[in-house]
């Protein structure tokens, strides 16, 4: 046993031999696919070397079991109740924690908040120890070492989109690691039909086996193309709107200045390495697979899993529907719905202040019943 040393001097114990955090400078790493991990200007330091309203936050890199692991970290803020448990951030797969990036600093009022790359990811700097790495149960088992190897015993874990489906794997593997759970936007099986579940079941489940192959082995000509449609969305967010082809509720339009221009950032590198896509198009089958074709595993957790969970969702969401919600809510009614009005898919970044205050009004009358109790 040793005991880690983050850059801010904190120290958490309890790590395993084979861990060593540094601080991160901008060192690329290998992946398994032969592609560097790109971006090394997309990690500081101090992230307020790139805007002041991310001051704090901190790039660190822990080697996990031979697989270097990106994270952004923040200490707790002065006057955050004592002995809080950390945030842990799970971002939309094939993403990267720097979607957390606004959120990151109005959560660290209320406790440490740590938002690690998953394997596997577009924007990501964490390796890929398999080809694939991006699958959800996959990235629920990297959850499950990164918390083990960290001393995480205790966190409060917020899962988004995608991320939401990982956190709530994660959860069901290794439930006494999770105090509270809160699912923004979760990308989780709502109702289906006869008729659909026939459906995915035959010509669904062979499109899901056929469809990404053929993807990959286009992504040198289509990948450049996908992305260059989200440059131009990030460009002339309005025109999108106003032409209906948002897919994010028109939260596009209310992204800081900041997140707009380190995501067209990253899309322009991105585009020079098109097939880091791959990772997004096994995220995307393996959710599509969870959600209409294989449901029954994350069924079962939805109904097993104990924490006490806060499900955030916006009323103009165009991906995660109210029907899913409702279905949701018919499953677990112990769990608390938060509705944001006028907001969409993209809550923790487009409204961060307005969700880190619902998380932490949830939080104290969690405490606060549970003191009852």
């Amino acid at each position: 046993m040793i005991t880690c040393v983050y850059p801010a001097g904190t120290l958490l114990s309890g790590c395993e031999s084979n861990i060593r955090l540094v601080h991160d400078r901008g060192r690329n790493y290998p992946r398994d696919d032969g592609d560097d991990i790109s971006g090394a200007a997309m990690r500081y330091p101090d992230w307020g070397e790139r805007s002041p309203r991310w001051a704090g936050i901190r790039s660190e890199t822990l080697d996990l079991r031979g697989t270097p692991v990106h994270l952004l970290r923040k200490p707790a803020a002065p006057g955050a109740p004592p002995g809080a448990p950390v945030h842990l951030l799970i971002h939309p797969m094939a993403g990267s924690g720097t979607a957390w990036l606004d959120t990151v600093g109005p959560l660290s009022a209320y406790g440490t908040v740590i938002a690690p790359d998953l394997p596997g990811t577009l924007f990501g700097h964490t390796g890929s120890p398999r080809r694939n790495a991006a699958r959800a149960e996959v990235n629920a088992r990297f959850l499950r070492a990164f918390t083990s190897e960290l001393g995480l015993e205790r966190v409060v874990l917020h899962g988004w989109s995608m991320g939401g489906l990982v956190a709530l794997l994660f959860t069901d593997l290794a439930p006494r690691r999770v105090e509270r759970l809160v699912l923004a936007a979760p990308t989780l099986p709502g109702p289906m039909t006869a008729a659909e579940r026939a459906w995915w079941q035959t010509l669904g489940r062979l499109a899901l086996l056929a469809g990404p192959p053929i993807v990959r082995g286009l992504l040198s000509v289509l990948g450049p193309k996908a992305l260059a449609v989200k440059l131009d969305a990030l460009a002339n967010p309005e025109a999108w709107v106003a032409r209906g082809r948002d897919s994010t509720g028109g939260d596009i339009l209310r992204l800081s200045p900041e997140m707009t221009a380190l995501l067209t950032d990253q899309l322009k590198e991105a585009r020079s390495r098109p097939r880091r896509l791959s990772g997004a198009v096994t995220a995307f089958a393996s959710a599509s697979s969870t959600m209409f074709v294989n449901r029954r595993p994350v069924e079962t957790a939805i109904g097993r899993i104990s924490p006490p969970t806060l499900l955030a969702w916006g009323d103009r969401d165009p991906v995660i529907s109210r029907v899913v919600i409702d279905h949701l809510m018919t499953q677990r009614p112990d769990w608390d719905l938060h509705v944001f009005e006028g907001a969409g898919h993209v809550i923790p970044a487009a409204i961060p202040d307005a969700y880190a205050e619902a998380v932490a009004a949830w939080l104290t009358k969690h405490r606060t019943v549970g003191s009852r109790g």
